[in-house]
């Protein structure tokens, strides 16, 4: 995990969140490797408050556009509706 790289964020839309044990899930599902880990920061929206998700592997991890597509089925699958971005280079 030393050697991980955020490769993807998201947030959710009003109202959906997930939890640490089911993003670890959907991310080791998607880039097919348990050699994975995740994280959410949490910031100030208004009156309330926003995660983001953020989403680690390493940065050797094959193939980043069919991995990409994988996670947008697998989130699309789980209802969850919200905004992905890729912070690879």
């Amino acid at each position: 995990m030393q050697n991980h790289v955020a490769l993807f964020k998201f947030n959710l839309g009003s109202g959906q969140s997930i939890g640490p044990s089911a993003l670890r899930t959907l991310w080791s599902r998607a880039c097919e490797s348990t050699d994975i880990s995740v994280s959410r920061q949490t910031y100030r929206a208004g009156s309330g408050s926003k995660n983001t998700y953020l989403l680690h592997a390493s940065p050797r991890l094959k193939d980043l556009p069919l991995v990409e597509a994988r996670l947008r089925m697998l989130m699309n699958e789980s209802k969850l509706l919200g905004t992905l971005t890729a912070v690879h280079h």
